[in-house]
């Protein structure tokens, strides 16, 4: 149990069906078997996808971007790759083709993400945006590029069809988010978190995009 709960190893089918058995739970076996199944699955989908390098993973939500109606983002670190200039970005997709340990193709990759941003000029979208003032406090690039990214998100601001609140850091909390998320229309909820990567020893990391509907 040590090992499943802190991401050493993912827990087997008999893994669940024992601890259900112990929590006197067995009802919910089947469905926490198909949870974890799923999970493994999308995680080694992730996998086949960074090796191909970043470009393949700006590009694969695009379909996804185009059928939505309505979005709906929660961010507490980082601002999300919509509202992003190319300084930022390029930034942040150097941590992370170094973190993934995937090809370095960052103009490729930095050229998706760009052109993903073009759904938040279709007038037919909504984006209602919550951020963490943390979010625009946590550093990718040096200052004049978060100044550059200060600029950006005050610009998106004034596009009718986006409504952008920040969660400041001082005062009394209900609640506090773990990670971001985004909902596409009342669907899909997509969250991201690190996943420990077989080949990497524990309590290392590799990042991994987890969907759940």
């Amino acid at each position: 149990m040590s090992k499943i709960e802190n991401g050493v190893q993912s827990p087997t089918d008999l893994d669940i069906r024992v601890w259900c058995a112990a929590c006197d739970a067995d009802e919910q076996v089947t469905d926490l078997v198909a949870q974890a199944r799923a999970v493994q699955s999308m995680y080694m989908e992730f996998r086949r996808r960074s090796r191909g390098g970043m470009k393949q993973l700006m590009q694969a939500p695009v379909a996804l971007y185009e059928r939505t109606e309505r979005f709906r983002i929660y961010e507490h670190n980082v601002v999300p790759g919509l509202f992003q200039t190319a300084e930022y970005a390029t930034a942040m997709l150097t941590f992370w083709i170094g973190f993934l340990e995937t090809q370095n193709d960052i103009a490729a990759a930095l050229e998706a993400r760009m052109e993903r941003q073009a759904v938040i000029y279709q007038g037919t979208k909504t984006f209602a945006v919550l951020l963490e003032e943390a979010a625009l406090r946590t550093w990718f690039g040096g200052a004049e590029t978060l100044a550059g990214q200060m600029d950006r998100l005050l610009a998106v601001m004034t596009l009718p069809n986006i409504s952008l609140g920040i969660i400041p850091m001082m005062g009394e909390r209900q609640a506090i988010g773990s990670t971001g998320f985004w909902m596409f229309d009342d669907s899909l909820v997509a969250l991201e978190t690190p996943t420990p990567r077989p080949d990497r020893q524990p309590g290392e990391a590799s990042g991994s995009g987890v969907r759940r509907t």
